[in-house]
C-alpha cells in the first residue's frame, strides 16, 4: 500500500509512513509493516513520518502493537500536528518521538567558507548555516555542538549552534552571528586595518593554544598525523620515513586545545568581537599539528602554482602572504628566528598531509598529480635535512 514504504540503505531499518492512517486503513498498514519487516532482524526500527499528515487511534495501535516485537521503536521527521496528538496521547512518554526538522533552502545565499564536512552560507545579516556533507550528519552535528560547548565554557569565543534544519536531503546547524563578517572579508575589504585583524587572528590561535581540555574529551591530533606518516611509508626513501616516524612520534603528548581548520573564513567579527566558527574539526595535541593546518590554508596549498594562492579562503595572493607571515611573527612573540623554527616544523608536518591527500585522489594516475606527488616529496625531504625536532 502506498501509505507504508521501506527505506533503503539505512543504518536502522527504516519504515515510511505517508498520507493518513486511520480505521478505514489501518490493517492493511499493518500487514504491509509485518510483511516489509519479516525478513528484518533484531529489535531496532525507525519509523519516518515526515510524509504522514494524519494519524487516528488506529495507527497508534498499529505502533503500539509494533513496539511488542521491536523494542527499539523511535519515531522520527514527526510534523507538529502528528506530534501534538502522539504528546496529548501519552504516545511520546512510552516511545521516542522526535519532530521533524524545519526545511530551509540555500538557494542565492553567499557562501563564507567550506570545509571538507560542509559548506557554510549566510543566510541572511543575523544568521549562517552550516550543511554537512554526509547525509547522515546527525551523529556529526550534535558532536560539533558538544565541542562548540566545550570550547566556549573554557573561554573561546565561539558560536554555538541553536538549531538543525534540513537543507534538500542535507541537514544544516543554524548559528546567530549578527551582522557579523567573516576575516577574510574584513581583510580584503578593509587593507588599510590589516595588521589589526592579522593581530587578532594570531591572538585568538594562542588563546585556543593556551587552553587545556579534558584528556580523552576531545581526538588525538597526534594520532592522526602518525596516521598520515604511516601512510606514506612505500613512498618515501626508507631513511627519510622513519626518521619522520621518529619526529612524529616523539612529540609530547599535549592536552592543548586545536581548532584543527583555523583560518581566515572561520574567524568572524561580531559588533567588535573576535568569534570562533566551525568546530567540528577541534581536536587537542601540539599547537605544532595545528600550524601544519594554517600553512597549509596560506601556503602549502598553493605551492605547486596550480592554484591561485589564498583563493580557497578568500584572499588573494598579497593578502595571503601577508597574514601568514603576520599570524607567525605575532604567534612567535615577534621573534624572527622563532618564528621560522615554527614555520619549518608547520611545513614538513603541512606536506605531509598534502601528500597523502593527493595519494588519495589517484594523483599517481594523472601528470598534474605526479607533478604535485614530486614536489611534496622534495619538500619533505629538504626539510628532513634541517630539523631534528618538531617542537619548539
Amino acid at each position: 500500500m502506498k501509505e507504508v514504504s521501506f527505506i533503503p540503505n539505512q543504518t536502522i531499518p527504516t519504515l515510511r509512513l505517508s498520507g493518513r492512517i486511520d480505521s478505514t486503513n489501518a490493517a492493511a498498514a499493518e500487514q504491509e509493516i509485518q510483511t516489509l519487516l519479516q525478513d528484518v532482524p533484531g529489535t531496532q526500527v525507525q519509523v519516518d513520518a515526515e510524509d504522514l499528515e494524519y494519524l487516528s487511534s488506529a495507527g497508534l495501535r498499529v505502533l503500539l502493537r509494533l513496539r511488542k516485537s521491536r523494542t527499539g521503536l523511535t519515531v522520527v521527521n514527526v510534523s507538529p500536528e502528528v506530534y501534538d496528538v502522539l504528546e496529548m496521547t501519552g504516545f511520546t512518554e512510552i516511545i521516542p518521538v522526535s519532530k521533524a526538522f524545519r526545511r530551509i533552502s540555500v538557494e542565492g545565499c553567499d557562501v563564507i567558507g567550506e570545509g571538507a564536512n560542509g559548506t557554510v552560507y549566510r543566510l541572511d545579516p543575523d544568521t549562517i548555516v552550516k550543511v554537512y556533507l554526509d547525509p547522515d550528519a546527525l551523529d556529526d552535528i550534535r558532536k560539533e555542538r558538544e565541542l562548540a560547548r566545550t570550547a566556549f565554557i573554557l573561554g573561546v569565543p565561539t558560536a554555538i549552534p541553536y538549531d538543525v534544519v534540513k537543507v534538500g536531503d542535507l541537514y544544516g546547524s543554524v548559528f546567530e552571528l549578527l551582522n557579523a563578517k567573516s576575516f577574510a572579508e574584513l581583510l580584503m575589504e578593509d587593507r588599510e586595518n590589516a595588521d589589526k585583524y592579522i593581530r587578532q587572528l594570531a591572538d585568538l590561535l594562542k588563546l585556543i593554544h593556551s587552553t587545556e581540555v579534558k584528556p580523552g574529551s576531545m581526538p588525538d591530533m597526534k594520532q592522526t598525523v602518525l596516521g598520515w606518516v604511516d601512510f606514506l611509508e612505500e613512498q618515501l626513501p626508507e631513511a627519510q620515513w622513519k626518521k619522520l616516524r621518529s619526529l612524529a612520534a616523539a612529540v609530547p603528548e599535549r592536552h592543548t586545545m586545536l581548532h584543527g581548520d583555523y583560518h581566515a573564513k572561520n574567524v568572524m567579527m561580531q559588533n567588535g568581537e573576535v568569534i570562533l566558527i566551525d568546530m567540528d574539526t577541534l581536536c587537542m595535541g601540539h599547537p605544532v599539528f595545528e600550524m601544519a593546518s594554517v600553512f597549509n590554508a596560506y601556503t602549502g596549498f598553493y605551492v605547486t602554482g596550480t592554484r591561485k594562492r589564498g583563493s580557497f579562503i578568500g584572499l588573494d595572493p598579497e593578502m595571503a602572504e601577508r597574514t601568514w607571515n603576520g599570524i607567525l611573527l605575532r604567534y612567535a612573540d615577534d621573534d624572527p628566528q622563532l618564528a621560522a623554527k615554527i614555520e619549518q616544523r608547520a611545513a614538513l608536518i603541512g606536506y605531509v598531509r598534502l601528500y597523502r591527500r593527493i595519494l588519495r585522489r589517484n594523483g599517481l594516475n594523472t601528470p598534474e598529480g605526479r607533478q604535485e606527488i614530486e614536489l611534496y616529496r622534495k619538500n619533505i625531504g629538504e626539510l628532513l635535512e634541517q630539523v631534528d625536532d618538531l617542537t619548539w
